[in-house]
């Protein structure tokens, strides 16, 4: 879906006019109203309003969204529940909810410590392959190369 139609989309579930929608984020009615042309895009600003206002991820407001993946853990990021929040709500793109808890990484400190908790979840016939895949991909994520 492109975000002309993922604004539209969210404007009608949220029983908003254009005019409605214009006052609630700062901008004109003819704003949105190139947003859903496709003409235009919201501001960054904007779409952080947006993003948080309609529990949102900025990714999916933009209609393409990207493959997510926990930058702790690896685990895939598809349905907006398993993507963290931070205290005010707003969603942490780089973790998943069981990784970044109320704005804080709680995940463990060591990617072995990691391997030994996503091995059992991963559903692999094969746990050594398992952890030797995730030995691989783990130290790549942004969380491991930063610590």
């Amino acid at each position: 879906m492109e975000a002309k139609q993922v604004l539209r989309k969210l404007r009608k579930q949220h029983h908003l006019t254009q005019d409605e929608m214009a006052e609630k984020f700062f901008v004109t009615r003819q704003a949105v109203s190139r947003w859903e042309s496709g003409k235009t895009v919201p501001s960054v600003e904007t779409l952080q309003l947006i993003s948080k206002e309609f529990s949102v991820p900025i990714n999916a407001l933009l209609g393409a969204p990207l493959e997510l993946w926990c930058q702790a853990c690896g685990m895939p990021l598809k349905e907006d529940d398993s993507i963290a929040r931070e205290p005010d709500g707003s969603f942490n793109e780089s973790y998943c909810r069981w990784c970044h808890v109320k704005g804080k990484y709680v995940g463990p400190d060591t990617v072995e410590e990691m391997i030994e908790i996503c091995v059992p979840h991963m559903g692999w016939p094969n746990p050594d392959e398992a952890r030797a895949f995730l030995a691989k991909q783990l130290p790549q994520l942004a969380h491991w190369r930063k610590n």
